[in-house]
């Protein structure tokens, strides 16, 4: 299998590297273990002949027109973290150049994978355009506003959608990496993950910092103090818009707009937030968190977090 990794001017040194030592291993477990799966052959490909890495490093890097005819072309991060200087990072040529290799790429029938800011590059070309995706968590409000396009779901680590694969932040590096070797081999990604103690990890929700995201916009970040100091009463969308001065669609609209959930979605992570925040904190029963997060009964809570976290109350207290 012939993947071709465009690495931009300032890449994220981790992302990168996570990258090459996953198919590496794979390579290296598949010869010594006698595993029936296609090499991995990895070429590095850049837009200019010289690339440095966001910490500074050379990296060495062959020119598109000069990569094999990939069968997976990979798009690791970038080293921004906020949206001014990562859009500045998007208006550059060599990006512009990259987006039309990306579309080339597609055209000719290429898996195309992005991850973290990555993703931002794979959007920019359009070809997420009425595709699932994800991507950094912290840059959703960002992403919503400069790719409506996009049908964004930041809540699963990997998504899946036609050619493209996206995968959320930072490390999710290695779990798209995975995903990949997994298409290849079952077997093969299983040992990758064990030598490099990975587990499975579905979901970016158990790392998402709510508060960090209702930063992006006023009214939301008054209607997330609102319902903070109120989780365990029963929400009212009709009473939370009145108290904040404003109509209830005119909530509902900038929620969906800035986070794209409902102000009871949003209620809800909050409350799990909450709780997951308690019980790693307290030796409080369960069934008072329940309480102190405005739930009915424990079970209630035990199964909201299996279903939204993956993990149970024991695996949650033990972290």
């Amino acid at each position: 299998m012939n993947i071709c990794v465009l690495v931009l001017e300032g890449v994220f040194d981790t992302g990168l590297a996570t990258v090459l030592d996953a198919f590496t291993t794979a390579n290296e477990l598949a010869a010594l273990r006698a595993v029936a799966a296609p090499p991995f052959r990895v070429t590095l490909v850049g837009m200019r002949p010289q690339v440095t890495s966001a910490q500074g490093f050379g990296i060495p890097v062959l020119a598109s027109a000069a990569c094999p005819v990939p069968d997976l072309v990979i798009v690791p991060a970038l080293g921004y973290k906020m949206p001014e200087p990562l859009g500045a990072a998007l208006a550059r040529p060599d990006v512009a150049d990259a987006c039309l290799a990306l579309r080339r790429w597609a055209g000719g029938g290429a898996r195309i994978a992005a991850a973290c800011i990555g993703t931002f590059v794979l959007a920019e070309s359009a070809l997420l355009d009425g595709h699932e995706a994800t991507t950094t968590w912290w840059l959703t409000p960002f992403f919503r506003q400069r790719y409506p396009g996009v049908r964004l779901d930041t809540g699963r680590m990997v998504v899946s959608s036609g050619q493209f694969l996206t995968a959320g932040a930072a490390l999710s590096h290695l779990d798209m990496a995975l995903w990949l070797i997994r298409q290849s081999s079952p077997e093969l990604a299983a040992l990758v993950a064990r030598y490099l103690v990975v587990d499975s990890r579905p979901s970016q929700s158990a790392y998402i910092i709510t508060d960090h995201l209702a930063h992006a916009d006023p009214l939301v970040e008054r209607f997330d103090r609102w319902v903070r100091a109120r989780l365990d009463q029963r929400f009212s969308l009709e009473l939370a818009a009145s108290d904040l001065s404003t109509s209830k669609r005119t909530l509902a609209r900038r929620l969906h707009d800035v986070l794209g959930k409902t102000p009871v979605a949003y209620v809800q992570d909050l409350r799990i937030e909450s709780a997951v925040h308690l019980l790693k904190t307290s030796s409080t029963s369960v069934e008072r968190i329940a309480g102190m997060v405005g739930y009915a009964d424990g079970v209630t809570l035990r199964t909201l977090l299996r279903r939204r976290l993956g993990k149970g109350i024991r695996e949650l207290r033990a972290a």
